[in-house]
């Protein structure tokens, strides 16, 4: 029997196993399809292409989904990489089966004109199918969680931008779903290419351990189980390390090492029913020391995707703190399969959502993100899905989850548009408190409206977290306020034209604002103004097009006339030209690191040819009030740069919080940038600052990067460094 048909053999035992209520002839069927069509085609490591349909629908059968699941995931290929169709499949499996692998799919034969649109339209198909059907999304998982696993075989940048992929998107989404044990092994294999190092320190670290971790945890396990038999408790108990990912966000944000990491161990004890969690906590509490502040009780609170369990971290006799959690067989399954669980565990769930409060959020998404751009889509995705949250309760003690940092403002709007738009008076735990406050877990909330409210304030656009309650608040002043709204932009545009000191007669120009409206999608000048003014584009954006397209005219007119100083052709040197002069040494001022679209003015050094600073630079300005040195400041002028990277300095000034730097590292990873150096410094009172040297081609690259920067959580200022 060769490999392949090993694999398919392996995965009907699995099948079997799992109660997956399977037909063999039809599983057998949607194989053979896949192994026809996939015929010829071979992956990076030279096996067929088939294999990987087959890892992908085992690990479908792995979390016990049901039939329709294992053939979408068997065919998940089909529709995109071969000529099969929707309708072949529909008519053989089944319109459930072909509309799931329609849901997987993803959008590879559309046109995209950016990598942020294609992720964009992925993400939102993906949140659009996950509506209709869930079992898309997990085939997703199993799908990106097998091309993890064989991610070896790519090439460096396609595995960085993968696993860049995974941390941002499919480990959250996992999370989201309750689904731990695929968030964890996603998580670890993403960290061994975004950074192998460090993920090569922790394993051999603890490789070199491992006698010493596997009797900590042997006689931990033994002495648990003697406590719980002799209390006559039936359980089972399990201990592990903590998996790579969770030990390495630990070393990076708290600046330790392997050795300083005291907590690497995790226990978990699964019982009959929810009476005995407390009593085997009671027990715990009197064997080992309870750390303060490290309870949490999570069947109680149930977390929004459905995860139940009793957490405590406690301190053993050997001075070694360890998380112990406690739950039930129902629990259990839940936490490690998440709605899988429902699947697995017969409770007779459809693949349909029917629980319309389990997974609103899923609509939420949908319904908040209708009007936005693919960049803000994006962002303000992950920003809802993948942030902390924060739990607080209504006044009839309905738990709401918010990301972390919401105000009172993002909980009105989570209640509805009408609680958020005539909300007069907030109160926290019986306390009124203003808009702006803060809220944490275990608040209970109150809002109160008044008819005679004159609607939300702009300044709310800047205070709430949730996309949700943003779009709200946007949508009211595009309905309410137009006028208003299309003076407001106008005030706003001309100010940042000004700001980016271009001639408001050149921005303003017909081929040129037309231009930069038709790349924004708005038919004339009063929409465009008016989006401005509610906060539906950002002014900066639209300056930034214009600022684009006017480089592109004066480029074509350069390419065509060339660069004429003092009536003669300057020839540019590392892409910047020096008026009258060829073949000038040049170099780029370490002071000020400007890049293509800087405005920028030369000074000749002694023996070191032209320095190039920016004209915002501190040094040029003081030069220039002093009339230092006057007579060695010169005009240049930025030629065709041939595509050249320039190094760049940015001081990012940031709340200080775990994963920061990690955070940061995966944005610049996602824009393929390249990092030069990067470091941070603790400045004390709970804030950091992080200085980042990198490569950008132009200015709109290192606008691009920094307006990903200012996305996350916790970041304050962005400064070049210069200014």
């Amino acid at each position: 029997m060769d490999q392949v048909q090993a694999s398919f053999e392996k995965l009907l035992e699995i099948a079997a196993e799992n109660g997956c209520a399977t037909d063999p002839k039809q599983l057998r069927a949607a194989f053979e399809l896949a192994k026809g069509a996939h015929g010829g085609q071979l992956r990076k490591d030279g096996s067929p292409y088939i294999t990987h349909p087959l890892a992908t629908a085992t690990i479908v059968a792995e979390i016990g989904l049901d039939q329709d699941s294992i053939l979408a995931a068997l065919l998940h290929d089909c529709i995109e990489d071969t000529s099969v169709s929707h309708e072949d499949i529909a008519k053989r499996f089944g319109e459930e089966t072909a509309n799931i692998v329609e849901g997987v799919t993803k959008l590879d034969k559309v046109a995209y004109s950016s990598k942020e649109e294609e992720q964009m339209e992925n993400l939102r198909k993906m949140l659009l199918a996950m509506a209709k059907d869930i079992r898309v999304i997990l085939i997703k998982l199993a799908d990106r969680l097998h091309n993890m696993r064989t991610m070896q075989f790519q090439s460096e940048p396609k595995q960085r931008e993968k696993s860049a992929e995974v941390m941002e998107i499919y480990a959250p989404i996992a999370h989201r779903l309750g689904m731990q044990a695929i968030k964890w092994e996603l998580e670890d294999l993403a960290l061994r290419y975004l950074d192998p190092y460090g993920y090569k320190e922790i394993s051999e670290g603890l490789a070199a351990h491992d006698a010493d971790h596997e009797q900590f945890v042997d006689h931990t396990i033994s002495a648990m189980e003697e406590r719980m038999r002799d209390a006559n408790i039936r359980c089972n108990v399990s201990g592990r390390l903590k998996h790579i990912y969770s030990i390495y966000r630990k070393m990076y944000s708290q600046n330790k090492s392997l050795s300083e990491v005291l907590d690497l161990f995790a226990f978990r004890i699964i019982v009959d029913d929810i009476a005995d969690c407390y009593n085997v906590l009671g027990h715990i509490h009197d064997m080992y020391r309870p750390i303060p502040g490290r309870f949490k009780d999570y069947i109680g609170t149930p977390k929004p995707n459905m995860y139940q369990s009793l957490h405590t971290t406690v301190i053993g006799r050997e001075g070694i703190p360890f998380e112990v959690q406690i739950r039930t067989w129902k629990m259990h399954h839940t936490a490690e399969y998440g709605i899988a669980a429902h699947w697995k565990y017969k409770e007779g769930v459809s693949g349909k959502i029917s629980d319309e409060d389990k997974f609103s959020w899923i609509r939420r998404l949908l319904e908040a993100q209708q009007d936005s751009d693919a960049q803000d889509f994006v962002q303000s995705l992950k920003v809802d899905m993948f942030s902390d949250e924060v739990f607080v309760f209504t006044p009839k003690g309905d738990v709401v989850s918010l990301p972390a940092g919401s105000t009172p403002i993002d909980f009105a709007y989570s209640i509805h548009s009408a609680v958020g738009n005539h909300m007069s008076v907030t109160l926290v735990n019986g306390r009124i408190v203003p808009f702006s406050h803060t809220l944490q877990n275990g608040d209970i909330v109150e809002v109160q409206t008044s008819k005679s409210s004159k609607g939300p304030s702009r300044d709310w656009l800047t205070l709430v977290k949730s996309s949700e309650a943003r779009n709200k608040i946007r949508q009211w002043f595009k309905k309410e306020r137009r006028e208003e709204n299309i003076a407001q932009g106008r005030l706003d545009f001309e100010a940042e034209v000004r700001h980016a000191g271009i001639p408001m007669a050149l921005a303003t120009k017909d081929e040129i604002l037309g231009a930069a409206m038709k790349k924004s999608s708005f038919s004339n000048a009063e929409d465009m103004y008016a989006a401005i003014g509610y906060g539906g584009i950002s002014v900066q954006k639209i300056v930034n097009r214009i600022g684009e397209i006017i480089r592109q005219q004066e480029k074509a007119e350069t390419k065509s006339t060339g660069i004429m100083w003092n009536n003669r052709l300057s020839k540019p040197v590392h892409g910047v030209a020096v008026e009258g002069v060829d073949n000038v040494l040049i170099k780029f001022a370490r002071c000020c690191t400007p890049v293509p679209g800087d405005d920028i003015i030369g000074f000749i050094t002694r023996g070191a040819g032209v320095s190039v600073h920016r004209t915002d630079c501190r040094n040029y300005k003081s030069a220039s009030k002093t009339g230092l040195d006057a007579e060695r400041w010169l005009p240049v002028h930025w030629g065709d740069t041939n595509g050249e990277s320039y190094e760049t300095t940015l001081l990012i000034n940031s709340r200080n919080r775990n994963g920061l730097v990690m955070d940061i590292a995966m944005v610049l990873t996602a824009l393929k940038t390249k990092v030069i150096s990067l470091s941070a410094r603790d400045l004390g009172n709970g804030n950091a600052s992080v200085f980042i040297t990198m490569e950008v081609k132009d200015r709109d690259e290192l606008t691009l990067a920094t307006n990903r920067l200012f996305g996350i959580g916790g970041v304050r200022e962005i400064l070049r460094v210069g200014e």
